[in-house]
């Protein structure tokens, strides 16, 4: 197993805004500002969501290029994911054609959403595979890891490609994830017949036992994705000042444990799926 651990800041997310903290950045200048304050905490990618005028989630693809255009001028040595996220708005058409139009070098997408219209899905997945994207399957519960494997055994997702995002919990009122949730994706694997030297995963996980979790990930082989999309709590139920904080708290972690940071961008595109 590598020493290496991969810190990811998710620091915007689809439904959060600044009602439920003043940090959340609604637009592109903001979440460069708080990209940049990641990064100097400790992140090696970033996963950001864009928002139209009126801050609400979307997938317009000339508004991620933009995005990116402008990511690549002031953190040119970082990886910047962006999502697919369908927040119950968007059809898998409408996914697939934001990242051919954006081109991004690194895209999630989840399993659950793409898979409602396979067509779609065979032509995405092949398209990003050979436009190079680096594809992170989201994967909201074993049940979904379970459907991921038997698209690869269908040639609906080619075999082996893309890395997993395993998510503990939703958005809910209360919603509280626990280290121990991670087993459940596990014993998927074990039965899925995945073995040790599959593609090391990443996770996430809503609520006050974000830190917890995550440091439970980078014991267990996966890195970590932190920050404001999923969790506002450090791990003593403190509301962090903002995402850069967060990050700080989990480097400290993977730092205490033992554990590297990827060396250069090359690395952490393979870590998020690139072949």
């Amino acid at each position: 197993m590598s020493n290496v651990r991969l810190i990811m800041c998710a620091p915007n997310g689809a439904q959060r805004t600044k009602e439920d903290h003043p940090a959340i950045p609604m637009n592109i200048a903001e979440s460069i500002a708080a990209s940049q304050e990641a990064v100097a905490a400790g992140a090696q990618a970033i996963h950001l969501h864009v928002r139209d005028e009126e801050g609400r989630h979307t997938l317009d693809g000339a508004r991620y290029a933009e995005l990116l255009q402008e990511f690549k001028l002031q953190l040119p040595d970082t990886v910047c994911q962006i999502t697919t996220e369908a927040a119950g708005v968007f059809s898998p058409q409408q996914q697939a054609a934001a990242v051919e139009q954006a081109m991004p070098e690194a895209v999630s997408v989840a399993l659950s959403e793409m898979a409602r219209d396979l067509a779609v899905a065979v032509r995405f997945y092949g398209f990003a595979r050979e436009a190079g994207i680096a594809l992170q399957h989201i994967l909201y519960s074993p049940a979904d890891l379970q459907s991921l494997l038997r698209l690869q055994q269908e040639n609906i997702v080619p075999s082996g490609f893309g890395t997993c995002l395993f998510v503990l919990g939703r958005y809910s009122t209360g919603q509280q994830s626990r280290p121990q949730d991670l087993l459940s994706f596990f014993h998927a694997k074990k039965e899925g017949g995945l073995t040790e030297g599959a593609k090391p995963f990443m996770l996430c996980a809503f609520g006050q036992a974000e830190t917890a979790c995550l440091a439970a990930s980078f014991t267990m082989g996966g890195n970590a994705r932190v920050g404001f999309e999923n969790s506002l709590w450090h791990a003593d139920g403190r509301i962090a000042k903002n995402n850069a904080e967060r990050v700080a708290a989990v480097a400290d972690i993977r730092q205490k444990l033992g554990f590297s940071d990827p060396k250069d961008r090359e690395q952490v595109l393979s870590m998020l799926g690139k072949d």
